[in-house]
């Protein structure tokens, strides 16, 4: 197995955004891609990413393997790829190698580890809503959104999508009507609500620094499903548990 990335960022900023969700999980390296599919350890959120094996400048893969690594460890390595490193990733008696190579070759040697968990099955959802938006606009509603609650309300209805949230005494709500930058899709006459946890959310909205756009899905409460994709080269995509009111 050997794996060049001539622009490291891609692999870089996936696992960063994935440790936060996960500490541990394991690669599987296919003929075409390497895959991830981890669960948070509340069994809250989902992350499934898969980074094309077409994104590389060198993909050599015999047979398919599966790497359970530590995502901290893994994530300190690549924070110091530089702009001009190739990063290169082999297996080397029982370690996952890593070198970065500029004016200088930097090898790095990670364990890999034994992880108990079962295979992740992803779930398969049906959703009346798919909102397409530049990522900017749903960060900024989110981060709005934070100032106000722990929980965001998303509300789709026509051709309209709104981000809600209510605090103790404040409450925001940003309306984000279909244009240019926004398509709204709804298989449903009705209004579509659901709640969110911020704090969750915060974390997946880091995949804007993957894509220009995002795909939000979501049904009354009912699971939402955020989508990053950049063309030819990766996709990640993250479900969310709804929040139920209790009262």
């Amino acid at each position: 197995m050997k794996l060049t990335l001539a622009d490291p960022k891609l692999f870089k900023d996936s696992v960063s955004i994935i440790s936060d969700l996960v500490s541990e999980a394991q690669f599987k390296i296919t003929k075409d891609s390497i895959d991830l599919v981890a669960m948070d350890p509340a069994n809250v959120a989902m992350v499934i990413f898969k980074l094309l094996g077409s994104a590389f400048t060198e993909y050599s893969v015999e047979k398919e393997q599966k790497i359970a690594l530590n995502l901290n460890n893994l994530k300190q390595i690549l924070r110091r790829s530089g702009a001009n490193d190739i990063l290169t990733m082999e297996l080397h008696e029982n370690k996952f190698k890593l070198t970065l190579k500029s004016n200088t070759t930097r090898t790095f040697f990670l364990p890999i580890i034994e992880l108990e968990e079962k295979e992740q099955k992803i779930p398969e959802l049906n959703f009346p809503v798919t909102i397409t938006t530049n990522v900017d606009i749903l960060n900024e509603a989110i981060e709005d959104a934070d100032i106000v609650a722990e929980s965001v309300s998303f509300i789709a209805q026509k051709d309209n999508f709104i981000i809600s949230a209510e605090g103790d005494l404040s409450q925001v709500k940003v309306e984000i009507k279909q244009d240019e930058r926004t398509e709204i899709k709804s298989e449903t006459e009705e209004i579509v609500r659901a709640k969110y946890s911020i704090e969750y959310l915060k974390k997946m909205i880091q995949g804007s620094k993957l894509a220009p756009n995002v795909n939000i899905n979501f049904s009354k409460d009912y699971p939402l499903k955020l989508s990053y994709q950049l063309m030819n080269k990766l996709m990640m995509n993250f479900i969310l548990a709804p929040r139920v009111d209790n009262d």
